[in-house]
């Protein structure tokens, strides 16, 4: 069986093509509980492929599990294959994000939601998803535009914009299958250029008090981050913080006598470090959660060591999807904690001495890994400096869809020769 696409992705915002052939998989590894799913590419939704995993129907008595409960201990390496069609599910989420965002530029509604909420899922083919879109998200940005932009229509970036949205499992089939209803919020990586602005703001800033229950510790997170989620327009465009809060609030007004609940937050590069920061601050702000779970595809760093001890006292369970020649997810800043080494498994060096530490601390560039990673590699699959590719979703989802172990073989015996063949080429 194969997927029967034979297209060319073109990337414009990286100026690459790429043959969409993927791997062919036997009939063999193949049975009645396969399911199939459809994927685009992240800046090009129109065009897809499909990845094929086997779904065993273990959710409902494994869910806790698989969302992190044992903080996905021998879930791994090897790769359970049930976690890697819940990561996959995940992914498409993420996926309909870029789907529903209006990239063209010359359009008016450049940097807005294509379509309703009541046919956004169907519209990016989630529409037997057995979720429902509950609220659209807008992240604004505060930084200011330099005036020489306007001569540049294709570089208009308006200061909010759509960024993800809300969705409730309200499948009865779903919910049993899944053995709860699950709430998911979704988000898509950086777009306009305003958002890339904001990413370059990458020094530490101090969360405000209401981010901060604890005086003894002071969480601190990249600076353009924590802009977009709690910037608004006054009277206009309340902020990403605000909407969530507002949102969260109605999931537990709605579904609180609910035995079996959970709120899963994913996303890509810029959206899998939004999804951490909202599971912190859902998780500080609220009392008696469900169960909080971050799937973080290829995002960057986001916050200090105690951002970290907080985010893991509230109880929240991220779980990071890095692709190892990724380099979005080595930056921003630098780590010097010898536990981050030890959580990615690296050799740790000596220990500095606290005076320099606390110096390094002071320069606002350090910064600390969280959760737990899941670790790919695209060495065998991407040509070596093809960094677009690299961190690209559909990537990410593919080396998902096909990873063994790191300690036998990356990458299914079918498959892990197998290799990309890109092209640099002019976008008109």
């Amino acid at each position: 069986m194969r997927c029967p696409n034979q297209l060319f992705l073109t990337n414009k915002y990286f100026g690459i093509v790429l043959p969409n052939t993927w791997q062919y998989y036997s009939m063999s590894t193949l049975n009645l509980s396969t399911r199939i799913i459809k994927i685009s590419n992240s800046c090009h939704p129109d065009l897809s492929h499909c990845l094929v995993f086997n779904d065993k129907d273990k959710l409902g008595e494994r869910w806790m599990e698989f969302q992190g409960i044992k903080n996905w201990d021998g879930l791994l390496d090897p790769l359970d294959d049930d976690l890697r069609g819940e990561i996959l599910r995940y992914g498409e989420f993420v996926e309909a994000a870029y789907g529903c965002f209006d990239f063209d530029t010359s359009s008016a509604t450049y940097a807005t939601c294509r379509y309703p909420k009541r046919s956004m899922l169907m519209q990016c083919g989630l529409g037997r998803s057995g979720y429902k879109v509950v609220k659209n998200l807008h992240a604004t940005c505060a930084v200011q535009m330099p005036r020489w932009i306007e001569k540049f229509p294709n570089l208009k970036s308006p200061q909010s914009s759509w960024i993800g949205y809300v969705a409730v499992c309200d499948d009865v089939d779903e919910i049993t299958r899944l053995g709860r209803r699950d709430i998911v919020i979704a988000y898509r990586g950086t777009v306009t250029c305003s958002e890339w602005l904001e990413n370059l703001r990458a020094t530490l800033t101090c969360l405000p008090d209401d981010m901060s229950p604890d005086e003894n510790s002071e969480p601190m997170v990249q600076s353009g981050l924590l802009s977009m989620y709690t910037t608004k327009i006054e009277g206009h465009i309340p902020s990403l913080q605000e909407t969530i809060r507002e949102e969260i609030i109605s999931i537990l007004n709605n579904y609180s006598d609910e035995y079996s609940l959970s709120i899963t937050i994913t996303g890509h590069s810029l959206g899998a470090a939004l999804a951490t920061l909202t599971a912190y601050d859902i998780t500080t702000k609220f009392n008696k959660l469900p169960m909080v779970t971050v799937l973080s595809f290829g995002g960057p760093r986001v916050g200090n060591k105690s951002f970290r001890y907080q985010l893991e006292k509230n109880g929240t369970k991220v779980l990071r999807i890095v692709n190892s020649d990724d380099p979005i997810t080595k930056v921003p800043g630098f780590v010097i904690d010898d536990d981050d080494m030890a959580h990615r498994g690296e050799a740790t060096v000596a220990r500095l001495p606290s005076w320099l530490e606390k110096y390094m601390e002071d320069t606002q560039w350090v910064y600390a890994e969280v959760g737990k990673e899941l670790k790919l590699s695209s060495k065998d699959s991407i040509r070596k400096g093809n960094v677009a590719m690299c961190h690209d979703l559909k990537t990410y989802l593919y080396l998902v869809n096909n990873f063994v172990s790191s300690s036998t073989c990356p990458l299914r015996a079918t498959v892990r020769n197998y290799s990309f063949h890109l092209n640099l080429h002019n976008t008109v």
